[in-house]
């Protein structure tokens, strides 16, 4: 008797299928981000409190020393915790989806080493897990909103891009650090620096506006500040205006990461089983 179910031995046939593996694969994929988002949360009150506690916390103290102390200006006439707090929020995801992915190949060995499926599900499942976080945080926005008694724009509704470019710039980036940290392991003692370094240099603390125009183009290399420009300009409004230029080049700088990252995880994914 035939069997229904064939079994196809073929050479190159992963990588022919590479991308439909991944909608066969889905079920993975939620399973992965059900089950980091569960280990994170299951019988934890810190977890969730530190999702509140750890921007809100940042966004006091940058208010005091850019605001209060440095007496930075704030975008208009917008309160200067909720300017900051805007670009906290993307920072957070940003930051904590980086840190996650940088070490998720190496925490799923026993996965990765016994069982095909493709490996990029790992860090973009971890990356997504992190939206959980997202909205807990802009939740603490909308009760600042009403503390300050300011109204947001219409330009909310276009939120959800500038997130999703948040979400890229985070793959694109992950799954480039993913694929180092599983042969040089020192990654994992660099990336918390750089996490660390970027919060400083990136316009969270302060407005963008304060840069020198002949430098706002050059500062744009960095790809979270379109993103924090995107969404002060969502969430604040006119009173936070988007430097077309810088924008399109943090775009740009995006796209780059994405498709070196994709292009180097694939590359290397063949060679994760061997060497983690």
């Amino acid at each position: 008797m035939k069997s229904e179910n064939t079994l196809i031995i073929e050479a190159g046939r992963a990588e022919k299928h590479y991308w439909l593996d991944l909608w066969r694969y889905r079920e993975l994929f939620y399973i992965l981000s059900w089950r980091d988002i569960t280990v994170r949360y299951k019988q934890t009150v810190i977890g969730v409190l530190w999702a509140i506690l750890k921007p809100f916390l940042t966004m006091v103290i940058f208010t005091i020393i850019f605001g209060r102390l440095a007496k930075l200006p704030s975008d208009g006439n917008t309160p200067y915790a909720i300017m900051v707090y805007a670009a906290m929020i993307p920072w957070q995801f940003f930051s904590s989806a980086i840190s996650d992915a940088s070490s998720s190949i190496v925490d799923n060995a026993q996965l990765i080493s016994k069982v095909y499926f493709p490996r990029i599900i790992v860090p973009i499942s971890s990356i997504v897990t992190n939206f959980i976080d997202f909205l807990i945080s802009f939740v603490i926005l909308i009760i600042l909103m009403i503390y300050f008694r300011f109204m947001p724009s219409w330009h909310m509704v276009f939120l959800p891009v500038f997130f999703m470019i948040a979400v890229l710039t985070a793959a694109g980036i992950g799954t480039y650090i993913t694929s180092l940290n599983v042969k040089y392991r020192d990654f994992r003692y660099i990336i918390p620096f750089l996490v660390q370094l970027g919060l400083y240099v990136s316009p969270v603390g302060f407005s963008s506006s304060v840069i020198p125009g002949k430098y706002r183009l050059l500062y744009s290399l960095n790809p979270m500040v379109g993103v924090i420009d995107g969404f002060r300009w969502a969430i604040l409004g006119g009173k936070s205006a988007i430097y077309l230029p810088g924008f399109l080049m943090s775009l740009g700088v995006m796209l780059f990461f994405l498709i070196l990252g994709v292009y180097t995880f694939r590359k290397m994914e063949k060679t994760f089983a061997d060497v983690i």
